[in-house]
């Protein structure tokens, strides 16, 4: 039995929570550009459980960027999945299995824009919501009469003028913008984006003004760890337990946080948060997002190609093993809690670190590194170089385990290309890169000697804005790192540093 609204009463309500009917008849009021585990294990289940507890009742149209379109899981199964939450909060394990009927339908950009469009004359709507990686808010030089837009900003910015014509600029029209991308103020730097391109496409006036006036672009940082679907064993075990199937089937760690950067009446729109003691609106987040931006996934962009190549498949696994867990555990505390590029006290980012450290130890959560690796350099630029650049002018010398997650990137970005598509090899096996520098490394790694490579890639100033090559010391000990990665490989590379 395939999870579907129709099967829903089959369903005996004990191993899951079941959504009641009346769900199903909420009103839209919230356009969502993704269709991710992250925003399904943490944005979409805040608004299906406040839902439930008759708070903001609203429901999600979600926007699927990828692909080619088609009956794929969400309309097989009418847009429900299940989400796992597992994990030990408070020496207490929590295991709560949830059908979440936030979705209301999943539209695919390239053959539905008419219809996402039309979602733009809904007064219903509210709110939009986005998470597309890093690489989504950028400018790109995009045409909004594009059926649909090539970019992001360019389909929000779509959105945005069909809604301004359809209700004729009223001011109770405007929507509220939270991008949960993980760059810093995400909110400002997708509203400059969005008025950089109104006017890069000859947008009248009157829609620049209601566009600042009347919309609320927020800041926001988002942090659950939600590897997504379970292994095979697992996912055949719980869909016996549940007595269906489920394609979309994720599990989440326990722990989430969601702040918004936002005054009341950000906060009177975002109602489900009333039902979400998870989620913290205030008028400045920046404390949460430097601890989170560095601590977690810093640490996470620093130590995921040094345990790929150290043959672990998931952060648990690596965490059992003493070697890569001292790593990790000084490469956090000791480097990375001492590097925050903001006014930090110590003793709360220690404390975080630790927190970090026993989330990454979490037993019933499968985070693949290998999934940690998508977009491995913006990460390494837009996480991890605010830290170093920070950590040497407030110490002056050099971070050695940042250096060796440092050199583990530029090994790990050895590709070559095959029809297109990126991979590496590791102990015979190849393995796929996807990272938007890869055509840049693989002709690096072609044409220069190691020595030659490190230089060019730390003096890269159009993709650091910084010249690292001129960091005293940096240069030699990252090529250092590097030879012991290439001529001893990486287990025992770490072996040596420890």
């Amino acid at each position: 039995m395939i999870l579907s609204r129709f099967t829903l009463k089959h369903i005996v309500p004990g191993a899951v929570k079941v959504p009641d009917e009346h769900l199903f008849e909420l009103p839209e009021k919230v356009l969502q550009f993704g269709t991710g585990v992250l925003l399904r294990g943490l944005v979409d289940h805040y608004i299906d459980k406040a839902n439930r507890n008759g708070i903001f009742s609203g429901r999600i149209v979600v926007v699927k960027s990828t692909g080619q379109g088609g009956a794929d899981a969400f309309d097989k199964q009418d847009a429900l999945y299940t989400l796992c939450i597992r994990g030990v909060m408070n020496n207490q394990t929590i295991a709560e299995n949830y059908i979440n009927a936030s979705i209301s339908r999943v539209l695919h950009a390239q053959k539905d824009w008419e219809q996402i469009l039309s979602c733009a004359h809904d007064q219903g709507m509210q709110v939009i919501i986005s998470n597309t990686t890093e690489v989504g808010i950028q400018l790109v030089n995009d045409d909004i009469r594009r059926h649909p837009p090539i970019s992001f900003p360019g389909k929000l910015l779509a959105f945005l003028y069909e809604r301004f014509k359809a209700f004729g600029g009223s001011i109770h029209s405007g929507m509220v913008i939270v991008p949960t991308e993980l760059v810093p103020d995400n909110g400002i730097k997708l509203e400059a984006i969005v008025l950089e391109l109104a006017h890069l496409n000859g947008l009248p006036e009157e829609f620049m003004e209601w566009l600042e006036k009347y919309n609320y672009f927020c800041n926001s940082l988002v942090d659950r760890i939600v590897p997504g679907s379970p292994d095979p064993a697992l996912q055949s075990s719980l869909e016996k337990e549940f007595g269906y199937s489920d394609a979309l089937l994720s599990i989440a760690e326990a722990y989430s946080l969601w702040a918004i950067e936002g005054d009341e009446k950000i906060r009177k729109v975002l109602s489900f948060a009333e039902a979400n003691e998870e989620i913290v609106i205030k008028p400045d987040i920046d404390l949460f997002r430097e601890l989170k931006l560095r601590l977690l996934n810093g640490a996470h962009t620093l130590s995921c190609g040094v345990a790929f190549l150290s043959g672990f498949e998931t952060v648990k696994e690596a965490m059992d093993e003493p070697v890569f867990s001292a790593y990790i555990s000084n490469l956090m505390l000791n480097e990375l809690a001492n590097g925050i590029p903001y006014p930090v006290d110590p003793q709360v980012a220690v404390q975080f670190g630790q927190s970090v450290l026993d989330r990454f130890q979490n037993p019933y959560i499968r985070h693949y590194w290998k999934s940690i690796t998508m977009q491995y350099s913006t990460k390494m630029k837009m996480r991890c170089l605010p830290i170093l650049l920070e950590y040497y002018e407030r110490h002056g010398r050099l971070p050695e385990l940042f250096a060796r997650g440092f050199a583990a990137w530029l090994y790990f970005m050895r590709v070559q290309e095959k029809e297109g598509r990126y991979y590496g090899e590791l102990n015979g096996q190849s393995y796929e890169v996807i990272d938007d520098m890869s055509p840049v490394f693989c002709k690096r790694w072609e044409e220069l000697t190691p020595g030659e490579l490190v230089y060019t890639t730390l003096s890269d100033r159009s993709f650091w804005k910084h010249d690292l090559s001129l960091l005293p010391g940096w240069q030699k000990m990252i090529l250092q790192q590097l030879e012991e990665i290439m001529h001893q490989g990486m287990p025992a590379a770490l072996v040596s540093s420890s």
